[in-house]
């Protein structure tokens, strides 16, 4: 077997990030990291918060407003239909309870599905779950198999734009045409799409929400909702504020004294990858997830997944018997990270979980040598 090339570092990505150098963060994915430029744009919002209270807190909803524009921007949609909110899982909230439902509608997910959105939608309607296998070859098999789950009563169906554990594209733009012309409506979970993607919105849903703290470099606690046009009308804020006769965005956007400095230093964030050259470092990010994850299936038991091509995550299922559990994924995970200072998602499935490595750059090839080094020393004896 041909030994993967080693990826060249990118220049000055370490620098950017004020992370332990003590511990291998192969987890980006999870909670993201933030740049030190974006740190010290928040760090000075915060002062000024504390050094004139009165003045921060009544200019914010305009300042959130403009803040809002500039992410826009950068995400090529319309500041009108966007709104920051804390997380996906906020945002899934706001859009599930905007869905015109009646009594026998039901929604559609997939196993992939991240647990709290799923809840979410649970709370609004039944649920009918389509079993998606891992080894599913391609975005084709995907879209059929979500395609042969609709019934007669599916009102909307709710899909990861990147599924987390698995690190693939299921709400593809032909999928969502499909499902438009069925008369089906779209919540689209793009937790991971934002800097992910060239353009995380062109995949056209009646709700999509993704975090901007993942791969767009923005404080921890921002991301964004965007709602269609005939639907804007329909979201309506979880806590009411003097913003409301507003309606959406700003509705959702306004929470009191809440901590603004994140939202406000977002367009930071995006601006900074647009300045590092975001293609470069989505092709650099990608490049070191493929070099990991090349690594890692030369081990015994472990098979590398299919995976959409361009994207700074792979997976590959773990031996059989591994990880089958919530429990026994979490126990491997932190056996890991305690043991080695290594990071690195391990994801729960039926008959065996799975390992997830994510790129970024302030990564090294070395980094994911060291934990193919040390992952067989978890696993069962190869037989």
């Amino acid at each position: 077997m041909t030994a993967p090339v080693q990826p060249a570092e990118f220049p000055g990505g370490p620098a950017l990030f004020r992370l332990d150098p003590a511990v291998s963060h192969l987890n980006h994915g999870s909670f993201g990291a933030v740049p030190l430029p974006v740190q010290e744009a928040q760090a000075a919002l915060l002062a000024e918060a504390h050094a004139d209270p009165d003045a921060f807190f009544i200019a914010a909803p305009d300042r959130i407003e403009r803040a809002r524009g500039r992410v826009a921007a950068l995400l090529h949609t319309d500041p009108a239909g966007l709104a920051f909110v804390a997380n996906a899982t906020e945002g899934a909230n706001l859009a599930l309870a905007a869905l015109p439902l009646s009594d026998g509608d039901e929604i559609l997910v997939t196993d992939h599905g991240y647990g709290t959105v799923v809840a979410a939608a649970a709370r609004r309607a039944p649920l009918v779950t389509v079993r998606l296998d891992p080894g599913l070859p391609d975005e084709d098999a995907v879209r059929e198999a979500v395609l042969a789950g609709l019934t007669p009563r599916t009102k909307a169906v709710l899909l990861d734009h990147i599924s987390s554990p698995t690190a693939r594209v299921i709400a593809s733009p032909r999928l969502l045409a499909e499902l438009r012309e069925r008369g089906v409506l779209t919540v689209v979970d793009g937790a991971h799409a934002p800097g992910m993607l060239a353009d995380p919105l062109a995949v056209q849903a009646d709700f999509w929400f993704g975090n901007l703290h993942k791969w767009g470099y923005a404080p921890s606690g921002t991301a964004v909702l965007a709602v269609a046009a005939p639907y804007r009308d329909r979201i309506r804020p979880l806590v009411p504020s003097w913003e409301d006769h507003h309606g959406f965005p700003r509705s959702v956007e306004n929470r009191a004294t809440a901590d603004y400095t994140g939202w406000l230093a977002a367009p930071e964030g995006l601006e900074l990858l647009a300045r590092l050259d975001a293609a470069k470092v989505r092709a650099h990010n990608n490049a070191l997830a493929a070099y990991g994850a090349a690594l890692l299936a030369q081990l015994p038991g472990l098979a590398p997944l299919p995976h959409t091509e361009g994207l700074a995550m792979r997976a590959l299922r773990l031996p059989p018997g591994v990880a089958q559990t919530p429990e026994a994924a979490r126990d491997l995970r932190e056996e890991i990270a305690a043991r080695h200072r290594i990071r690195v998602l391990i994801w729960p499935w039926p008959g065996g979980g799975g390992i997830r490595v994510c790129g970024q750059i302030y990564n090294r090839p070395e980094e994911y040598e060291r934990l193919a080094a040390v992952l067989p020393d978890h696993l069962p004896p190869a037989a």
